[in-house]
């Protein structure tokens, strides 16, 4: 079985094939201009890369990793955050500027359906872990849209801090984290009555949030200070049990995109201006090891085949 990191390098307009055990660089793959966000389909078949400025949605092809087709769209404007359905057979991808969710069947790899969020800088796109909604935080409105995934239609909007921009359920499904750019800090929601539980300030222009494959650890990428802020989702102080910041470390300049190994034991962080990933150690948490790419690396994710 190979593992590899699927890497986009943004201000090259390239992806990174990279071995992730002996983090060799296998192949590089040219893709249409600025390649931002990535999701891999469940059977490991194919690639989606959102081509952001250039306005593009590439596939690629995960046996001979090559783009084989291309979407585009009147109201693809800055294409961005991408997920996909548990199932596989259906990608969610937000485009910021025109603010609308489009909907992509992936057995055929056409556009079914696009409809508004009609709020401001639709984002990304964060799935429930039983892959039945949606969650798009919207950066310049300060709020968060839910969609239905099945009906394909927004159900709710609801406020959060500002700047909304990293997103993730936990896998018991009960809280949504949500880290705000603009305010430096964590929501933790309760997905049912959408009540604020806890709020945590973390470091410097937060973007990005990923949870361990277990769910004990929250990873949050500060932007502009340069710095992972690792969340310990359960911990226990004095018989109360809270998600608390345990550590905060240095990786490289401008870190971004995050993804872990199935088992969890390892991340990796794309960081935008050093043009590296910086390799996690779960049980250490500690940086272990650096990995170069391309220029401006960013959308990541973990290939199993």
């Amino acid at each position: 079985m190979a593992e590899y990191l699927i890497v986009l390098n943004k201000d090259e307009d390239t992806v990174s094939i990279v071995d992730a055990h002996s983090y060799e660089i296998i192949k590089t793959v040219e893709t249409d201009y600025n390649p931002h966000e990535v999701v891999i389909t469940p059977d490991g078949k194919k690639t989606y890369i959102t081509c952001s400025l250039g306005n593009k949605m590439n596939i690629m092809d995960n046996d001979t990793f090559e783009i084989t087709k291309t979407l585009e769209h009147p109201d693809f404007n800055f294409p961005h955050g991408l997920g996909v359905t548990p199932d596989g057979k259906k990608i969610f991808m937000a485009s910021t500027y025109s603010e609308k969710v489009f909907v992509i069947d992936a057995e055929i790899d056409e556009i079914t359906n696009v409809f508004p969020t009609y709020q401001k800088l639709s984002h990304m796109i964060s799935f429930s872990p039983d892959g039945k909604t949606v969650y798009v935080p919207n950066i310049g409105s300060h709020n968060m849209t839910v969609v239905d995934v099945e009906s394909e239609k927004v159900v709710n909007h609801f406020p959060v801090g500002r700047g909304p921009e990293g997103v993730a359920v936990h896998p018991n499904g009960r809280e949504l984290y949500v880290a705000n750019q603009d305010d430096n800090n964590l929501f933790v929601i309760d997905t049912e009555t959408l009540e604020v539980l806890y709020k945590r300030r973390i470091g410097t222009c937060p973007v990005r949030l990923v949870f361990s494959p277990d769910g004990k650890y929250a990873l949050i990428p500060n932007r502009e200070s340069g710095e992972l802020s690792i969340i310990e989702t359960a911990f226990e102080l004095k018989g109360k049990v809270y998600p608390w910041e345990v550590k905060r470390i240095r990786v490289g300049v401008w870190p971004g995109g995050i993804v872990f190994n199935p088992e969890g034991t390892k991340a990796f962080v794309a960081n935008n201006k050093t043009n590296d990933l910086s390799v996690i150690n779960m049980e250490t948490l500690e940086e272990e090891a650096k990995i170069k790419v391309g220029i401006h690396p960013d959308g990541i994710a973990y290939l199993v085949k």
